[in-house]
């Protein structure tokens, strides 16, 4: 078999797995293009159509799913075959793709990054930071990272420290005219920042203390998804937010910001890197979960 049709049975693989022409792409290293033009020069090869395309969705054709069904895991062995030589190399080789909410990205993995690479250098990571709710394995990412509440049971998962947890913060300013809220139910007196995700549907303020839990749902007139933007408007003098405490801490500190309700903001529940629950875990991905629990 020539090189070209090789990679050509390559692309169709991505394409099986990702239902995408793009992220394919990005599996592969190329751009959605080349991509289409190799599995479309499979199929004239072949003389069979062997994807429905749309100018929505990607989806296999009977032909398509029977031949993905003998070629991923064959694909697979390859890559385990060649991920099997780092035994004999110095460090591992080979790239990670990871998914991390946007919003805690830097307190995961701000310090893991430099120590990772440095101690790897044949290692490539992609690390793709967003808060929407992401499937890594049709996204085409070898591992993510999430709140363990929302991880399906055929993952594996390792757990992360430190705990995070979300904080109530105001101004100065903003309490020069307005008392300090005692309580959680104290807060529906106040300008509250709704806290929404990327979709658009908004999450409650939630606290627990003593066994006891309550759940605020903020009405004010400012929705945001963003903890850099909701400092800023907090800053502003003119609500209260409910932020990670990473984003937070500088500004508590410098007098900026007051913390309020600290006895009753609670850890949240631990975070997880997790993955597909495979037979193998190749040399790379070994290497980014070691530096994750150091």
């Amino acid at each position: 078999m020539r090189a070209s049709e090789l990679s050509e049975l390559a692309a169709f693989v991505s394409v099986a797995k990702t239902r995408n022409f793009r992220l394919a792409g990005l599996e592969r290293g190329v751009t959605a293009s080349a991509i289409s033009h190799a599995v479309t020069s499979l199929e004239e090869r072949v003389g069979v159509r062997l994807l429905n395309r749309t100018t929505r969705s990607v989806s296999l054709t009977d032909a398509g799913d029977l031949l993905n069904a003998r070629l991923a895991p064959a694909f697979l062995e390859i890559r385990d075959a060649v991920d099997s030589l780092n035994q004999f190399r110095d460090a591992p080789f080979g790239t990670v793709r990871i998914n991390v909410p946007h919003s805690i990205g830097r307190f995961v993995l701000g310090k893991v990054i430099g120590p990772l690479i440095r101690n790897n250098p044949a290692l490539r990571l992609e690390v793709i930071a967003t808060d929407r709710m992401v499937d890594i394995v049709n996204d085409g990412f070898d591992a993510g990272i999430r709140l363990g509440g929302t991880i399906s049971q055929d993952m594996v998962g390792v757990k992360l420290r430190p705990r995070l947890r979300l904080v109530v913060v105001g101004s100065p300013e903003y309490f020069e005219t307005r008392p300090l809220p005692q309580l959680p139910q104290d807060l529906r007196q106040h300008t509250c920042i709704q806290n929404v995700y990327p979709s658009g549907i908004s999450y409650p303020w939630e606290f627990e203390k003593d066994g006891e839990r309550v759940v605020f749902e903020p009405s004010g007139p400012l929705a945001l998804d963003d903890n850099e933007l909701m400092i800023e408007a907090v800053l502003g003098g003119v609500c209260l937010g409910y932020v990670w405490e990473g984003y937070a801490r500088p500004h508590i500190e410098a007098g900026r910001l007051i913390q309020c309700l600290d006895d009753w903001c609670a850890s949240e529940d631990w975070l997880y890197l997790y993955y597909p629950n495979r037979r193998h875990v190749s040399a790379a991905m070994r290497a980014l979960i070691e530096a994750i629990k150091a």
